[in-house]
């Protein structure tokens, strides 16, 4: 917009001293021409020669700039460091301002604590320059040179200490020194104690130690009361308890909180060195004070007990009786409350209430430990959901951070915190459910019961739904990373939830969110954990339909985005699948991405090919891998974006090198992490087949038990046929024993020589016995005996005729055995007879109906074995007589 001369007489005074602003002449450089000589140093020189030429005569930011480079050049060089650059350093501490000295101390920290030097070469040089400025008159500067001087005692042996550490202690722990030298010699005193042995720190440094306990401000007395643990861990228990333990209980009831608050938290650090005796006779006299005279104790100092009340109560426990343990546990109830409960029920806002409320919170999991998880609804629950529901969002977070500990030490009654779990997920403030996500798996291993056979019931329906409305409110906020936390820790209910609760609830969501978020990190940790849904899910339908709709959504979706994720998702199926499995569902989808339109598409293409070709292994996979290779060549060949071109080309030469840089040892790692999964997989497949077969096991057990009641009358009515049966066919079969007893009697036998025909139509006579009725039976065999006999008598004459052979001397052994056989077929005829009398009376028991027919069935089979063998041998008897007789004529 161009103004016209009449217009800027009119303008504003403000818009014309802006164009002035604008039309004022620009400064080309910051610094002047002697500025930048005066800058500019020679570039042959050597890190060396550069730090001595800058301290010398450079300026002082190049000066800082070189003594915060420090202890590069000391990892460097370290000879030619401390021989050159050192001294200059020395040099130019003296005088210098505040800057310069705060680089140096930090530098000697760094260099001290990273160990680059050696201890005893060049330590001591260093602890000259600190000490030179310990006694700086800023505090700021005093501290920093103390740190380092604590750092550096570590690495000092014991007599450069005692030489130039403990005379200048003992000369500043006077009171005519400053209140912070005196300070820092009780820092020094209680770094020293641990590097010397009892008897010295009892000889040298004891009476040093009892007079600061004394000292005349409160400052030093607190500073000293809190290095008495380490002079106590150094000198052990039995002489702290006649040297230092009256000092601190002397400390514990000073005038000043600072020291009593310093005393208190020693002792209370010191409890686990402490006997049953002591802690009965000066720690638990001392809490009871305290707790006694709560409403006159200071808030500082309520609020450090409130830090420490769980550690304390927890190391108390088998010291103090049922009353103390009711008013130790009564304290921490009205401190749980601390500041809500005021006159006119107004909140108080006090930092220090709301401090006492958030140390509660923190000491929950010891005092559960404490009162005993059997007792936590009726004396701590009323506490923990007054901290749940608390109005400070610090304190609720705080609840929040600490709830998956008291949840697992409540174990099988977890469910009793479950609405406070509810609440917390859904909560206003995000803080609060990210403090609670830091936990969650080990939250809901709890909560959650185990197996596939869980019900869905109104609690688990409240706490899938609350889970579901957070992660919504968290996606509709801008906090992205809290979202990929939620979708990370949401993972685990693939071990948790049945396959079928998690495909119907959240296995949507998640795929939602995988198509439709924008922010690429959420996406990532949704496609993991859909693919952990899709992994252990159970069911054979499911899965394929995840997988399809994975495919005809990313893989072949409109949106080049889409396809994009669907190449996120194959480098993430990489690490959740088995090669198998991945190769049969993933891999042949993204290798048709080598024909997308996009050339973005294509580029994340040649990024993943290392990674499915890692995936392939010979020759199982070898159509597979010639197809990889035919999408290379298409890229190589057809490519015509010049970013494509290059990353094929650099992929191309990584497939070269895969199976030759890549180690045997790691290669076979890696093949047993895929036996693992793919075992994992197969078990989850039959799994899936067992449980079909117990359904359909239960299918059939259910028709099984209606065809026996169906078939329990008719099996009635077979056991009487079968009777019928065997009564009748035993008639026709004496009388044909009688026949063969005359013609046994009346001619000479002789050996048959082919028996196998008779003894395969054996099983068809079995058959025949126990399928048909009485009269249908006995046609049938009086037709087969006689074709058995014409075959076998055509049989008998064709070997007699061939080899004719006269057998005399068997012929009473043979006729033995037919008289047994007489025998033992009347005896099964009165088997028979027996068994029909028993059907008869047992036809009204319906469970035993079965077993009987069994028995008639059997009976009835020995008894057509009998009968075939008795016939076989008549027949045989007439053969053998009608060949005697024919070689006679």
């Amino acid at each position: 917009m161009t103004l016209s001369p009449p217009s800027l007489l009119c303008a504003p005074p403000e818009e014309l001293q802006e164009l002035a602003f604008i039309e004022r002449p620009i400064r080309r450089s910051l610094k002047t021409a002697e500025e930048i000589d005066q800058l500019t140093v020679d570039e042959d020189l050597n890190d060396i020669e550069r730090a001595v030429y800058l301290l010398s005569v450079g300026q002082e930011v190049q000066r800082v700039s070189v003594i915060s480079n420090l202890p590069s050049l000391v990892r460097q060089n370290p000879a030619e460091t401390f021989r050159r650059v050192v001294p200059k350093v020395r040099e130019v501490l003296n005088g210098a301002g505040v800057e310069i000295l705060l680089a140096a101390a930090s530098s000697f920290l760094t260099i001290l604590q990273d160990d680059i030097i050696l201890i005893h070469t060049h330590t001591y040089s260093i602890l000259k320059t600190v000490l030179l400025h310990l006694n700086h008159r800023d505090t700021v500067l005093s501290n920093a040179w103390l740190e380092t001087l604590l750092s550096a005692i570590n690495a000092l042996p014991k007599e450069t200490i005692k030489q130039e550490v403990l005379n200048p202690l003992l000369y500043q722990s006077q009171l005519s020194h400053s209140v912070q030298a005196r300070m820092a010699s009780c820092r020094i005193l209680g770094k020293v104690a641990s590097k010397f042995d009892s008897h010295t720190v009892k000889k040298e440094l004891m009476p040093l130690t009892r007079s600061l306990c004394e000292d005349v401000e409160s400052e030093v007395r607190a500073c000293m009361c809190r290095q008495l643990e380490s002079i106590t861990r150094t000198i052990g228990m039995d002489d702290a308890r006649t040297e230092l333990l009256p000092e601190l209980v002397e400390l514990a009831g000073d005038e000043e909180s600072i020291v009593r608050l310093a005393a208190f938290d020693t002792i209370i650090n010191l409890m686990e060195m402490m006997d049953a005796d002591d802690r009965l006779h000066v720690v638990v006299p001392m809490v009871m004070a305290v707790c006694d005279a709560a409403s006159q104790v200071d808030e500082v100092v309520m609020a450090s007990l409130s830090f420490q009340y769980g550690k304390l109560c927890s190391g108390l426990a088998g010291s103090l009786s049922d009353e103390q343990k009711g008013r130790l546990l009564q304290r921490f109830k009205l401190m749980c409350v601390a500041g809500l409960q005021t006159e006119g029920n107004q909140i108080d806002g006090n930092d220090k209430s709301t401090l006492i409320r958030c140390n509660c919170c923190y000491n929950l999991p010891a005092m559960v430990v404490f009162v005993d998880s059997a007792h936590f609804q009726s004396d701590l629950y009323p506490s923990f959901s007054s901290l749940c529901s608390d109005p400070e969002v610090s304190v609720r977070q705080s609840a929040a951070a600490s709830f998956h500990q008291v949840v697992k030490l409540l174990a099988s009654n977890a469910h009793v915190v479950q609405k406070e779990l509810l609440l917390l997920l859904q909560d206003d403030a995000l803080e609060v459910l990210d403090a609670l996500m830091n936990h969650f798996e080990e939250t809901l291993e709890t909560v959650l019961p185990r197996g596939e056979n869980l019900t869905l019931d109104n609690k688990l329906s409240d706490l899938l739904s609350a889970m579901l409305l957070a992660e919504q409110r968290v996606g509709c906020s801008l906090r992205w990373r809290l979202h990929e936390k939620l979708l990370q820790r949401y993972s685990c209910l693939a071990r948790l939830l049945p396959g079928e609760l998690l495909h119907q609830s959240f296995s949507p969501r998640i795929f939602i969110i995988l198509t439709t978020n924008k922010v690429l990190p959420v996406q990532k940790e949704a496609a993991r954990t859909f693919c952990t849904f899709l992994r252990y899910n159970r069911k054979q339908e499911q899965r394929q339909e995840m997988m399809e709709r994975l495919v005809q959504a990313l893989a072949l979706g409109r949106s080049y985005w889409n396809r994009l994720r669907f190449l996120d998702v194959c480098e993430v199926a990489t690490e959740i699948f088995s090669r198998k499995y991945f190769n049969k569902h993933f891999l042949i989808p993204a290798l048709e991405l080598v024909h997308d339109p996009v050339a973005n598409v294509r580029y994340k293409l040649c990024q993943l090919l290392p990674r499915l070709r890692s995936s392939l292994r010979l020759p199982a996979d070898k159509l597979l891998l010639q197809k990889l290779d035919f999408c290379v060549q298409k890229l190589l060949c057809r490519e015509k974006d010049k970013d494509v071109v290059a990353t094929i080309r650099k992929t191309v030469l990584e497939l070269d090198k895969l199976d030759l840089s890549e180690p045997f040892q790691k290669r076979q790692e890696r093949d047993l992490l895929d036996q693992k999964k793919e075992k994992e997989e197969t078990l989850l497949l039959e799994m899936e087949q067992l449980e079909r077969q117990q359904s359909d096991g239960k299918l059939s057990s259910d028709k099984h038990t209606e065809r026996k009641r169906r078939d329990s009358k008719t099996s009635l009515s077979s056991t009487k046929s079968m009777s019928v049966s065997s009564s009748a066919a035993a008639p026709s079969s004496s009388k044909e024993v009688r026949k063969a007893k005359l013609s046994r009697s009346r001619s000479l036998s002789s050996q048959p020589t082919t028996s196998k025909p008779v003894n395969s139509d054996r099983p068809l006579k079995v058959k025949d016995l126990s399928s048909s009725s009485g009269s249908g039976k006995s046609s049938m065999l009086s037709s087969k005996d006689d074709s058995m006999r014409t075959a076998h008598f055509t049989m008998t004459t064709q070997s007699t005729s061939s080899v004719p052979v006269l057998i005399r001397s068997k012929t009473t052994s043979l006729l033995d055995r037919a008289s047994t056989l007489d025998h033992r077929t009347s005896t099964l005829d009165h088997r028979n007879n027996m068994v029909d009398h028993r059907t008869s009376t047992l036809d009204q028991r319906d469970h035993r109906t079965s077993t009987l027919d069994q028995r008639s069935k059997t009976m009835d089979r020995g008894c057509g074995m009998k009968e075939s063998q008795s016939r076989r041998l008549s027949i045989n008897r007439k053969s053998s007589s009608f060949s005697v007789q024919s070689g006679r004529d």
